[in-house]
């Protein structure tokens, strides 16, 4: 764990250095998107092409994580799967709104699926599976936070 936390700082700071940013700007969060490696590794792989620039997370994980929601300006590094920091990215806007109340035009960001039924059809699954590890149940009111984002920076 220390060799990993490690890594995340030596590469948040070679962030700070080559943009010109203070020391002192921090970052919220280093983490890989889904619960499964292929999913992760998929999902990291559409935000360094440009495809993904959003993320859907229920609002009842942030709550039994104890992680706060994110705000507009948050900087987080992504990794892959086994924890390698990939890019830091720049929240740019922030959504709540209830799972069935998503619209096409807000998940398509998201850069995973053709239509709305399949989007909902994926997160649901993983809302789901979330749910069931970290003991929150799927309904579809359930609030979802849909954050925006954009890639500040790459790992070369």
């Amino acid at each position: 764990m220390e060799e990993y936390m490690n890594e995340i700082i030596r590469f948040w700071e070679e962030f700070l250095r080559a943009t010109n940013r203070d020391s002192t700007i921090t970052f919220e969060e280093a983490f890989h998107f889904e619960i499964t490696e292929t999913g992760a590794n998929e999902l990291l792989d559409l935000v360094l092409q440009g495809r993904k620039k959003a993320t859907a997370s229920s609002l009842a994980a942030f709550r039994l994580e104890g992680v706060k929601v994110p705000e507009v300006g948050d900087f987080n590094i992504l990794t892959d799967w086994h924890g390698t920091p990939k890019c830091v990215t720049r929240v740019t806007k922030v959504t709540i709104l209830p799972y069935q109340d998503m619209t096409f035009d807000i998940c398509r960001r998201e850069g995973e699926d053709e239509c709305l039924q399949t989007w909902q059809n994926n997160h649901q699954k993983f809302f789901q599976a979330e749910g069931k590890a970290l003991g929150y149940i799927f309904e579809a009111n359930m609030p979802v936070v849909f954050e925006d984002f954009e890639v500040v920076f790459k790992k070369n």
